[in-house]
């Protein structure tokens, strides 16, 4: 069996420093640069994509980018939020077309009081996903005409259901799932990390790879923390399409001790 080779989620000002371990193999990239509001607001995106697209010269991998979400929600139930989180999602897929990048990353809006309460409210559910479309309606339609992929990340779900069936709901190609491993293992009373990665199946087409303790949002090397890193990978190696496994660290320094841990245990390359 031929091991998923790993990519990493880095800054433009990174990727220098990684450049011979990402070209040897084409490893996919997640250029992090592109999220603050400082720089969605003005034009200061523009060099850094230069200074990206020169420093990826001569490599072949797949590029995508972390979407926006600082001070962001895609179900505001106040129209005007939702007309600026709209705005920032037409920026990213902007950047997206500047660089060439075919996947965009965002942020699920499912918070942990959403677990326990919409099942409370009658039609809550129904209006959290309507909320969802009238924001990303217009962003999906732009990302279709640009071949960018919209994947939704696990932030603070605990139900890995209700954020496939979102995704589905717009009915779209472009509109798949995104998994953070880290994400996932602390949000208490949901499944393990690896039922996660069943429960989005074919529509898995990111994984965020980072380590932690149960407690706190870590992006800790993998091997540090206590995610059964043996039952994740299991999962993936069942899935027909491969997800891009980008190593998303707190630390850019912990990417060679995860590459490390996961060679030595026979998970990737």
């Amino acid at each position: 069996m031929t091991l998923p080779v790993i990519g990493a989620a880095l800054k433009v000002e990174e990727i220098d420093f990684f450049r011979d371990w990402l070209f040897e193999k084409d490893r996919d990239i997640e250029i992090q640069s592109f999220e603050t509001p400082e720089i969605l607001i003005g034009e200061d995106w523009r060099p850094l994509v230069e200074a990206a697209k020169e420093k990826l010269v001569g490599w072949n991998g797949r590029l995508g980018i972390h979407g926006p979400y600082m001070g962001l929600t895609l179900a505001s139930h106040d129209p005007e939020i939702r007309a600026v989180a709209r705005k920032r999602m037409m920026r990213g897929l902007e950047i997206c077309e500047a660089l060439g990048a075919t996947q965009m990353v965002i942020h699920s809006p499912y918070t942990t009081w959403n677990n326990f309460n919409l099942d409370m409210m009658d039609g809550k559910r129904d209006t959290l996903i309507a909320e969802v479309h009238d924001t990303l309606d217009g962003v999906v339609t732009r990302a279709e005409n640009s071949g960018v992929m919209l994947v939704l990340e696990n932030i603070e779900d605990v139900n890995p259901q209700e954020r496939k069936t979102l995704a589905e709901s717009f009915d779209s190609d472009m509109v798949q799932l995104s998994i953070d491993t880290g994400h996932a293992a602390i949000a208490h009373n949901a499944p393990p990390v690896d039922y996660f990665v069943r429960s989005a199946g074919e529509q898995l087409h990111h994984i965020h790879l980072q380590d932690v303790d149960g407690y706190a949002d870590r992006h800790w090397a993998v091997g540090q923390g206590n995610i059964p890193w043996q039952a994740v990978f299991d999962a993936i190696g069942q899935l027909e399409q491969k997800p891009r496994l980008i190593l998303e660290m707190m630390h850019a320094d912990s990417i060679q001790p995860s590459m490390a841990y996961l060679e030595a245990h026979g998970l990737g390359q």
